[in-house]
């Protein structure tokens, strides 16, 4: 076996034509984490804010295993849909989940993420209720009711808007609002949207603590934040009364006493902090790609509104009150429930999920060594996945009932990760771009503002540069477009 120093690849015994190699042992002793660096000289340093195109030429260039490096630590990128099966079912095992170390301090010791074994395994069964078929159903009407406020505000704007960025502040005041059930009043939730903006961007930075450095900014943001989620806690314990509904902090602080173990002040702050982070930036990213789908492809949109007529869901955007959905209308729209998987197929948030290896073992033919960092990508596994036919297509019906190009191998198409690190907020984040379909159709025509669609970027997730810039005109329960004036008029009334 050799390896091509150019590439940072592990490649069989011919080697690669030109390139100098280092011959390894047949048995790979287990090397101290900065080993590698000694043994395996990497491919050069790739720019982070890269595209995926910059990626998929790698992937290309090097095969579904190579060496790479990552916030300057050596890595080892895994595509492909058998290479992610084993590491995803090999966790306890052959891995172990490793966030980048900015990533660990920032989100906090106490996370369903930063747990391992038999904690990792207890924190989910506590953090399980919250996103039960029951919860679910009780969120459903709040997370209806600010998705059509917000639709109606963005329609009334005389200007576009910036779909990214309100498509964030959508998702914070979901997740806290609904979700957490915080009473916080505007300025100081537009206040905490901000501090929270800092910390996303600086979860994966560089982990150098000095003034002025994205992790030092991240630190900060992190302090401010469990600042005021302390205080909204404590507010929120203190006052009882007056609730239609069990929200997320209160099923999370039930369950924890019912598995005999009832959570600290801290443990309730890094959880809340991962209930925001999780239903925030991926979420946001994902309802933006859902529109800008939805303008590049009208045909899509109006075989959309077609099922929703036939299931008389079509309502206009007059009435907040009007169409109120439940979990089982949902699972019936087939083409709505298409649209959604094609979007996270096609446009997944995130790249993938690091582990660290425990022992070593082989992947697709090469020895992957203990103390190794490795990055499974599920965007890639996507792109390549043989399963899926013209595979930068946009086509919902792929996942149709004639065509279920994904039932062939569970680990082709993975979205949510896979394994006993599934996402444990899947069904909740289907739930919100499920809803936000349904009003996008029903309520509003929109519009792009710019003469051509921007370009991707994927850190710190998938979205446009410039945000997706659109202008949004609101429909009656005709589908036909609501005045200025009377825009106005029902925004006023909310």
């Amino acid at each position: 076996m050799k390896v091509s120093g150019a590439t940072g690849r592990w490649r069989g015994a011919q080697g690669s034509a030109g390139a100098p190699a280092i011959r390894l042992p047949a048995r790979v002793t287990a090397p101290r984490p900065t080993a590698p660096q000694e043994h395996l000289p990497g491919a050069p340093v790739p720019n982070f804010r890269a595209g995926s195109g910059f990626q998929s030429s790698r992937r290309e260039k090097y095969g579904n295993v190579f060496k790479t490096h990552l916030l300057g630590r050596p890595l080892i990128r895994v595509t492909g849909a058998e290479n992610v099966r084993k590491i995803l079912l090999g966790e306890h095992q052959l891995v172990s989940t490793e966030w980048p170390r900015s990533a660990r301090v920032l989100l906090g010791p106490n996370t369903v993420a930063n747990s391992i074994g038999d904690i990792h395994r207890n924190k989910r069964k506590v953090f399980s209720k919250i996103f039960s078929h029951e919860a679910l159903e009780s969120y459903l009407p709040k997370i209806q009711l600010v998705i059509q406020d917000t639709l109606r505000a963005w329609s009334s704007q005389p200007e576009a808007i910036n779909v990214y960025q309100e498509a964030q502040r959508l998702t914070f005041r979901m997740a806290v609002r609904v979700l957490l059930g915080f009473s916080i009043p505007e300025e100081d939730l537009g206040h905490l949207f901000e501090v929270y903006q800092q910390f996303v961007e600086n979860v994966f930075s560089l982990p150098v603590d000095l003034p002025f450095s994205g992790y030092r900014r991240g630190i900060q943001a992190r302090q401010i934040l469990q600042k005021g989620l302390e205080k909204a806690i404590r507010e929120k314990l203190q006052c009882t009364q007056g609730k239609d509904y069990s929200d997320a902090l209160d099923i999370l602080i039930e369950s924890s006493k019912e598995h005999g173990k009832e959570m600290t002040m801290q443990e309730l702050k890094d959880g809340t902090l991962e209930l925001i982070f999780a239903a925030y930036a991926t979420t946001a990213s994902a309802s933006t790609s859902l529109i800008m789908q939805l303008l590049k492809h009208p045909a899509v949109l109006e075989k959309l509104r077609e099922e929703l007529r036939a299931q008389g869901l079509l309502h206009g955007g007059g009435c907040p009150c009007e169409g109120t959905l439940r979990l089982d209308t949902l699972s019936s729209l087939r083409y709505l429930d298409c649209v959604i998987k094609e979007v996270m197929r096609l446009f997944t948030p995130i790249s993938g999920g690091y582990r660290t290896v425990l022992q070593t073992f082989e992947l697709d033919g090469f020895q992957i060594p203990k103390g190794w960092s490795v990055m499974y990508s599920i965007r890639d596994t996507h792109d390549t996945a043989p399963v899926f036919k013209d595979v930068n297509v946009f086509d919902p019906d792929r996942f149709s009932q004639a065509r279920s190009e994904d039932k062939d191998g569970r680990f082709h198409y993975l979205p949510f990760g896979g394994g006993v690190r599934t996402c444990l907020g899947k069904h909740l984040a289907k739930l919100f771009l499920k809803v936000l379909a349904v009003e996008l159709a029903s309520t509003s025509r929109f519009e792009l503002a710019t003469r051509t669609f921007p370009r991707i970027t994927l850190v710190p997730v998938l979205h446009p540069v410039d945000g997706l810039s659109v202008k949004f005109f609101g429909l009656d329960s005709n589908q036909n477009e609501i005045l200025p004036e009377t825009e106005a008029m029902l925004s006023a009334t909310v």
